[in-house]
C-alpha cells in the first residue's frame, strides 16, 4: 500500500500526541527534560523544578530541507526520510515495538537539524566507503550498537548494527512502522543529580 507524505506526516504528529497524552496522564504535566540555556527550543513551554523544561513536540513552521544533503552527496534521499525529520520539532520520543524498546530521533531545533543533517551525511559516507546498501537512521533502540534505519531506496524499516549491512527487515515503510509503535513513558520523571 502506497502512504502519502500527508499520512506520513499525520502518523508522526499522530504519535507523537499519543505520546504527550500517555505522558501527561502518568505525570499531570508536560514531558520534561534539563534546561540548557544555550540550547532553547520552541518545544519548550514552562520551567518545572528551576532545572527542567517542559516541553512538547511543535509542528515545523516554515522551510526544513535536505536540499543541501542531496547536494553535497549528489544523490536523492528517499522521500520518507525528508518528511520524518521534517514534520516538527521534539526531543526524542520513547516507544515500543515487537522488537523491543527504541527512540525515534527528531531534531529539537534549526541548530540541531543542521547537526542531525551532519550526521546524515557521515553516516551516509560511512555506508558509501563499506560499500553497503544506503540507509538513513531515524531511531536507537535499546542495545547502543543497534539502529533502525530506512532503506534509501525501497522505504522499508530496517534493524541494523552500526558499521554493518541491515540484517532484519521489520516493516515495509515507516508509515507501516509507525502504526505498530506504543509509546513507552517512563516509571519516574528526571529527577535533580
Amino acid at each position: 500500500m502506497k502512504i502519502s507524505n500527508n499520512t506520513l506526516n499525520e502518523l508522526v504528529w499522530s504519535f507523537s500526541q499519543d505520546y504527550l497524552q500517555a505522558y501527561q496522564q502518568r505525570f499531570q504535566h508536560l514531558p520534561i527534560t534539563e534546561t540548557i540555556e544555550d540550547w532553547p527550543s520552541v518545544c519548550e513551554q514552562g520551567i518545572h523544578e528551576d532545572v527542567f523544561s517542559l516541553w512538547c513536540p511543535i509542528k515545523v513552521d516554515g522551510p526544513l530541507s535536505f536540499d543541501n544533503v542531496e547536494s553535497a552527496l549528489e544523490i536523492s534521499l528517499h522521500a520518507d526520510i525528508k518528511q520524518y525529520f521534517t514534520t516538527m520539532f521534539s526531543d526524542s520520543l520513547d516507544a515500543n515495538c515487537t522488537e523491543g524498546d527504541l527512540s525515534l530521533l527528531f531534531a529539537w531545533n534549526i541548530k540541531d537539524f543542521e547537526r542531525l543533517q551532519e550526521n546524515i551525511i557521515g553516516h551516509i559516507l560511512m555506508k558509501t566507503k563499506l560499500k553497503q546498501k544506503l540507509t538513513v537512521f531515524f531511531a536507537m533502540t535499546d542495545d547502543d550498537d543497534h539502529i533502525l534505519s530506512i532503506d534509501n531506496e525501497s522505504g522499508s524499516v530496517w534493524v541494523e548494527k552500526v558499521g554493518c549491512e541491515p540484517h532484519k527487515k521489520i516493516a515495509d515503510s515507516l508509515a507501516e512502522f509507525l502504526t505498530q509503535l506504543t509509546p513507552r513513558i517512563p516509571p519516574k520523571a528526571l529527577e535533580i543529580h
